[in-house]
């Protein structure tokens, strides 16, 4: 019999419990829980290394207390003795897509709500599902995301589509304005999104701190927006990764900039 391997994350320990409880008393299902963002991420780690990865991660919405989208959805390194690494479920959802590409993750929420359900599958869910839900329920989800299926509340439907087509208008327009920065400028904003300050970024790219401040203010106006944190916020919307610190080679000279 093949065998589907679970694990639940859920900071609240009697829900976790009370779960895996449920799901290790179906006869197809090995069930493991982590009451952390970071915790599952090492468990899944060391799962992964001894040949034995999770195909399905149950990941609480409302994971550390903190609703989806108040956090950036974004992968956050998690370092040994670093709890707050990863904290809400949103964020846990797009660091375990990058980590653990082929695990299916379903969201498990204490109610409906068609604009953190529309994070969630942005991020890379697969599923949403109240907590309230039957267990029959549960495991019809949990088999299907496997065959590579979507599930959602039918009552979520339209909001959720509603929420998924703003969002990618409001990606279409982002997207518009990055695109009329110089080459240079777009390596500033690459800079500001992996969090540099100015003299950080006059270092890393040969240049004069003056010279930044104005490359920073173009790039401010050109996006409309009148803050670091919004810049980075609209570049996260229109694909815009980080500098890449470690990797990248930048030209030293004035040509560029």
């Amino acid at each position: 019999m093949v065998r589907i391997r679970v694990l639940v994350v859920d900071d609240h320990r009697i829900f976790a419990e009370s779960l895996a409880a449920a799901l290790a008393a179906e006869p197809d299902v090995d069930v493991s829980a982590a009451g952390s963002g970071p915790a599952a991420l090492r468990c899944l780690e060391r799962a992964a290394g001894e040949g034995r990865r999770f195909d399905v991660l149950l990941v609480d919405a409302d994971l550390g207390g903190h609703a989806p989208g108040t956090r950036p959805a974004v992968p956050v390194p998690v370092q040994e003795g670093n709890e707050e690494g990863l904290v809400d479920g949103i964020s846990l959802v797009a660091g375990v897509r990058t980590a653990q590409p082929g695990v299916r993750i379903v969201v498990l929420a204490e109610k409906d709500d068609p604009r953190r359900a529309a994070l969630a599958l942005q991020a890379g869910a697969c599923g949403w599902v109240a907590k309230d839900c039957s267990l029959s329920r549960l495991l019809t989800v949990i088999r299907g995301v496997l065959r590579d299926e979507t599930h959602l509340p039918p009552a979520l439907l339209t909001g959720v589509l509603r929420e998924l087509t703003a969002a990618r208008r409001h990606r279409t327009e982002s997207e518009r304005l990055v695109e009329s920065l110089t080459p240079r400028e777009r390596e500033v904003l690459r800079c500001m999104v992996a969090g540099l300050g100015r003299k950080a970024v006059a270092e890393r790219l040969f240049l004069s701190p003056h010279t930044v401040r104005t490359h920073m203010q173009n790039v401010l106006g050109k996006l409309g927006v009148h803050s670091t944190l919004a810049a980075v916020a609209l570049a996260r919307r229109a694909g815009v990764g980080p500098a890449d610190l470690a990797g990248d080679v930048v030209e030293r000279g004035g040509q560029l900039a």
